[in-house]
């Protein structure tokens, strides 16, 4: 008996069923331990302290989308796939106007938005100064973890079925909703702040960071930077004005980037990373077509650029 092809994210009518598989494993995993905590707070505070970035339940939920992304990559691809999806992280090149903006662009709404709501004279948050390096980890080792799985494996294989624009829209809508029970949950940065504002912005973020993603081939290392930008604990003050900053800003990168962000071919899709010695172009789209087959019962079908199944 002939035996079956392994099936992986890139088979022909996958996609569909992984990005189930990832959003409900996601939302599960997240909101259980949200649930839980809520149903246990006094115990669960009793052994680890209050909500926030130290209490190992916040980092689950936080964690979640990162950790089943990771899990669905080593089980469709094993142990040396899933090397290959941490390549990605070595993807840095893209052009300087998207560097600009991940750099300077981003912390510019933050001081604009402090600016409107009149806290930007407010004095610097950690005294003495130093005192931030402590604060930076959180900044590096909670949030941009999430992006395993936002921009890891969501974002690619919904650019497979959708445009860049619509796939933005989509997987910013869906994180916006998935931060909702932060909302409610004290002791969180979310509970203070209006929701509204916070979730339109969630999803202009995701907007903004879409071309940029594809410019650089599907960059893990570019999504985690614009997460940690997101989270920087130096930035003053400016809810709910970042937020709308961030709304504005989005449609001024969608209008500019329209040609590429309605253009499912400048879409990167790929799952695992090819890193490129030296790219023929400036790294500002996706990566050359490396293009294997892979056998199914009916017919012989491609799987998309850049991933070899």
């Amino acid at each position: 008996m002939k035996a079956q092809p392994r099936k992986t994210m890139e088979t022909t009518g996958s996609t569909r069923p992984t990005l189930r598989s990832f959003f409900l494993a996601t939302f599960g995993l997240s909101w259980g331990a949200g649930a839980l905590y809520v149903m246990f707070q006094d115990t669960l505070d009793g052994v680890f302290g209050p909500m926030g970035y130290t209490n190992p339940v916040f980092v689950l939920m936080v964690y979640a989308p990162g950790i089943v992304g990771v899990l669905l990559v080593w089980r469709h691809y094993g142990l040396s796939g899933l090397a290959r999806f941490f390549r990605r992280f070595a993807l840095w090149r893209m052009s300087m106007a998207w560097w600009l903006l991940l750099v300077v662009g981003m912390p510019a709404v933050f001081y604009a938005g402090a600016a409107i709501k009149g806290s930007l004279t407010e004095p610097f948050p950690f005294s003495p100064w130093y005192a931030v390096l402590p604060a930076l980890l959180p900044m590096l080792l909670i949030g941009p973890i999430e992006e395993l799985g936002w921009r890891g494996v969501a974002l690619p294989l919904l650019q497979r079925r959708f445009t860049p624009l619509l796939s933005g829209l989509l997987l910013g809508l869906t994180v916006a909703f998935w931060h909702t029970p932060s909302f409610l949950l004290s002791g969180t940065k979310q509970s203070a702040w209006a929701f509204w504002p916070f979730f339109l912005g969630v999803v202009a973020i995701s907007v903004i960071l879409t071309p940029m993603f594809n410019a650089a081939r599907g960059s893990l290392l570019v999504a985690f930077l614009f997460h940690a930008q997101m989270n920087n604990p130096i930035w003053p003050d400016a809810q709910p004005w970042d937020m709308w900053l961030f709304v504005a800003v989005a449609v001024v990168v969608a209008v500019v980037n329209r040609a590429a962000m309605l253009d499912r071919a400048a879409a990167a899709t790929a799952i695992l990373g090819q890193v490129e010695p030296d790219d023929a172009g400036t790294g500002t789209g996706p990566a050359p077509s490396r293009t294997r087959h892979v056998r199914t019962p009916q017919a012989t079908r491609p799987s998309p650029a850049g991933d070899v199944v």
